[in-house]
């Protein structure tokens, strides 16, 4: 990926893949999916600044495997890949 480092609070994060076939084994074709909401940290950013004027560092790191909301994030390519940039108060919370 090219050298790209998120502002503040920011997070990039990798849509990870939703289910491709049903319990039953029928395949759902691209259209009929949701998108994932659940996706794994590229990269952040320094935190954001508290009242003080201090950085307070994100609780997220790259590798971390997230849930976020839906609507969550602007979708942006670098590279050619697909990623969501978003506010670490989008983020719902950290898998495992």
């Amino acid at each position: 990926m090219t050298k790209f480092r998120p502002l503040h609070d920011r997070v990039v994060v990798r849509r990870l893949t939703g289910e491709e076939k049903t319990a039953g084994g029928i395949i759902i074709p691209d259209t009929a999916k949701d998108k994932p909401t659940e996706g794994e940290v590229v990269s952040v950013g320094p935190g954001a600044r508290n009242e003080q004027g201090q950085v307070v560092a994100l609780d997220v790191k790259a590798g971390d495997k997230v849930l976020f909301g839906k609507w969550s994030g602007t979708e942006v390519k670098i590279d050619g890949e697909e990623l969501l940039i978003m506010k670490e108060s989008d983020i719902m919370g950290v898998i495992g």
